[in-house]
């Protein structure tokens, strides 16, 4: 099973999380990118509905595959703040 990790970190003149290297929208306070990096967290372990994806490779070649509604990730958040 895939792991994903939410951390909140300072950014800009506020806070956000990231998540694989992309961070979030900015905002103002640390405690409410910890509360939008626990809802994301949340959200992305809730399972979905099984769906046909379509994606382009690095090398450009474009794949089907199904992904099952039930294939979610465990994560977590640090809070380093």
């Amino acid at each position: 099973m895939a792991h994903v990790t939410y951390k909140v970190v300072r950014h800009e003149d506020g806070w956000a999380y990231t998540v694989n290297g992309a961070f979030s929208e900015s905002f103002p306070t640390h405690a409410e990118a910890l509360g939008a990096a626990r809802r994301a967290a949340a959200e992305q372990r809730a399972p979905g509905q099984t769906e046909t994806i379509e994606y382009e490779d690095e090398k450009g070649k474009w794949h089907t595959e199904l992904a099952l509604g039930s294939d979610r990730p465990d994560t977590d958040v640090e809070d380093d703040g």
